[in-house]
C-alpha cells in the first residue's frame, strides 16, 4: 500500500506535469501575461488566467461545500492578513520576475526545455526561498510581516466570506457570481474563445488547482498524521526539492516536490514532440547577473508573500483568502516596474512612469 506522502507525490507530479505542457505548447505564463497587457495591450493571456481563476475558484469551493477538502489548513487562511509580506513581497517577487523573463513556474517549463539559464535561476529562487523560510533571511521575513500584519478577532480567517459574515448560503452565491464574473470577461469577445491554446490552457490549469486541493486534502490525507492542504505554488516547493535532493534519508515526498518535478517533465515532453527543445545560456555575465539577482528577489518575496503567480494568484484565490488580489496587485505593480528597468536600464523613470508621473 502507498503511503499519504508517496500519493502526495504521485499527484504532484500529475498536476505539474499537465501545468507543464500548458506553459509549453499552451503559452501559459504569467509574466508575458502581464507584459501583453502593459505594452501591448494584448488581454489574451490574462483572459486565459482569469478562466483558471473562474475554474479553480468554482471546482476549489465545491470540494469544500461537498466536506470533501478542509480549506481551514491551509497556509493561506491564517487568523491574520499579512500584509507587509504580501506589498514588499509582492513587489519583491514581480521585480524579480521581471528581471529573469518568468516566475517560479515559467523557470521550470524553461529547464524543460533546455534553457541552462534557469537552471541557475531554479537553484538560486530555491536556496535563497529555504534561507527565507528557514534561514539567515527569515529574520527579514519575520521583522516585516509581523509588525504590518491585521490580526482579525477571535475565530476569524482572512477568507472574504468569514470577514462579510456570510454564511452557507452566500457563500455559494458569493462565489458563483465571482467565478461568473471572471469567466464572462475571459470569453465575451470571443478573442479567447478564438485562441484555442490559451482556451485550453487556461481550462486545465484551473482544473490543476482545484486537483491539488483534492489530492492533498483527500487523496493523500493521512488521519493519523494530519497536514496541511495545498495546491500548486513554485517557490516553496523549488526549495523543498533541492533539499529533498540533498538531504535524501531524512526528507520525505509531498506534493509540491512532486509538481516540480512534473512541470520540468511535462515542459521536456512537449518541447521534445514540438521538436522545440535545444540548449540556450546566458549570452555574457551581466545577463547571468540579472537572472541571478531577479532569481533572489523571487525567492525571498515569494516566501514573504506566501506565494507566486501561481500560488497567490490562483491557489490562494480559489480559498477565497483576501491576500490573493493584494499580492497580486503588488506583483503586477513590481512586475511593472522591473519591465520599464529592463528596457530603459534606469530605476527611476520606471519609479515616475509606474505612477504615472511625469518627467
Amino acid at each position: 500500500m502507498l503511503s499519504p506522502s508517496t500519493i502526495a507525490f504521485a499527484c504532484g507530479l500529475a498536476a505539474g506535469a499537465v501545468l507543464g505542457v500548458a506553459g509549453r505548447a499552451g503559452r501559459f505564463c504569467t509574466l508575458a501575461m502581464l507584459e501583453d497587457a502593459f505594452f501591448g495591450s494584448d488581454f489574451r493571456r490574462l483572459k486565459s488566467f482569469a478562466l483558471a481563476a473562474a475554474v479553480a475558484l468554482l471546482a476549489t469551493q465545491a470540494l469544500a461545500a461537498f466536506g470533501i477538502v478542509d480549506l481551514s489548513r491551509s497556509i493561506y487562511l491564517t487568523a491574520s492578513i499579512g500584509l507587509g509580506g504580501a506589498i514588499i513581497g509582492g513587489l519583491m517577487f514581480g521585480v524579480g520576475m521581471a528581471l529573469v523573463g518568468t516566475c517560479g513556474f515559467g523557470t521550470l517549463v524553461r529547464v524543460g526545455g533546455g534553457d541552462l539559464r534557469a537552471i541557475v535561476v531554479f537553484l538560486v529562487l530555491g536556496l535563497s526561498a529555504l534561507a527565507t523560510m528557514r534561514g539567515i533571511t527569515g529574520m527579514l521575513r519575520l521583522m516585516l510581516i509581523e509588525p504590518l500584519s491585521v490580526r482579525l478577532p477571535e475565530g476569524s480567517t482572512q477568507t472574504l466570506t468569514s470577514l462579510l459574515g456570510a454564511g452557507s448560503a452566500m457563500r455559494a452565491i458569493l462565489v458563483v457570481a465571482i467565478s461568473a464574473a471572471l469567466a464572462f470577461w475571459a470569453l465575451a469577445d470571443g478573442r479567447l474563445i478564438r485562441s484555442p491554446r490559451l482556451l485550453a490552457s487556461g481550462l486545465t490549469v484551473g482544473a490543476a488547482i482545484a486537483f491539488g486541493w483534492f489530492a492533498t486534502g483527500w487523496l493523500a490525507d493521512d488521519e493519523f498524521d494530519p497536514a496541511r492542504v495545498s495546491s500548486l505554488s513554485f517557490v516553496a516547493p523549488l526549495g523543498d526539492a533541492i533539499l529533498y535532493v540533498a538531504t535524501f534519508s531524512g526528507a520525505r515526498l509531498n506534493f509540491g516536490i512532486g509538481s516540480v518535478a512534473g512541470v520540468v517533465a511535462g515542459s521536456f515532453a512537449a518541447a521534445m514532440l514540438a521538436r522545440g527543445f535545444r540548449w540556450e545560456a546566458c549570452d555574457d555575465a551581466r545577463e547571468l547577473k540579472r537572472h541571478m539577482i531577479g532569481a533572489l528577489l523571487m525567492g525571498i518575496g515569494g516566501i514573504m508573500s506566501m506565494g507566486c503567480t501561481i500560488g497567490q494568484g490562483l491557489s490562494a484565490l480559489s480559498t477565497l483568502a483576501v491576500s490573493a488580489p493584494v499580492t497580486m496587485l503588488a506583483i503586477a505593480c513590481g512586475a511593472r516596474l522591473g519591465l520599464e528597468f529592463t528596457m530603459t536600464g534606469e530605476w527611476l523613470p520606471a519609479v515616475r512612469r509606474l505612477f504615472g508621473v511625469s518627467t
